[in-house]
């Protein structure tokens, strides 16, 4: 199963058109996230308290922990999130904060160094920009991060398609090379 988490809120998300032609390139169930339609929880104590309760118990059956239950055994994971102000939409942060559970997506070994506990072989991660993604480590990096260090995952593949809103700018043959690159990927 493919998961797709949707930090997309536009309607006509180029970011978005370019995550489903990824996923057009692809054979296998997807599964979607879509961001905006969830509530997160306050992330309080009395939360914290809770959520700590059931992790030392290795029991992960409560309703809270289904987006890491799905993040945790999906195959393959795209993330499309639009490049906003030097990274990606709050709520993707807030994902990742619901995501990170010690037991289910990752564990700490005898050393405290984490360890991946996802099956997942690859992470997309797919963006647009209106300008220049001048360092791509404020929202790419960051979710490689996490998916090497803590999740497990070796393979973390960025797509992007930059400088759409720049005066002049071919905006057709900017997202049309972009789909070439995410063809001759899947290609190989």
């Amino acid at each position: 199963m493919i998961l797709l988490i949707n930090a997309c809120v536009r309607s006509d998300s180029r970011t978005k058109q370019l995550a489903d032609h990824l996923i057009s390139k692809m054979n296998d169930k997807v599964k979607e996230v879509k961001l905006e339609d969830i509530s997160f929880p306050k992330a309080d104590e009395s939360f914290l308290k809770k959520r700590d309760m059931y992790a030392s118990s290795g029991d992960f059956s409560a309703d809270m922990f289904q987006l890491a239950r799905d993040f945790a055994s999906a195959e393959e994971i795209i993330v499309s999130a639009p490049f906003w102000d030097l990274s990606f939409p709050a709520v993707l942060k807030q994902y990742f904060e619901q995501i990170n559970v010690v037991g289910l997506t990752f564990r700490y070994n005898e050393n405290g160094i984490p360890v991946g506990l996802c099956k997942a072989k690859r992470l997309f991660y797919v963006t647009t920009a209106g300008g220049r993604i001048f360092n791509e480590e404020y929202g790419y990096g960051y979710i490689k991060a996490l998916a090497e260090c803590f999740y497990g995952i070796k393979e973390c593949v960025l797509f992007k398609a930059e400088e759409l809103d720049i005066i002049g700018a071919d905006t057709a043959s900017i997202i049309e090379r972009a789909k070439a690159e995410i063809d001759q990927f899947i290609k190989q």
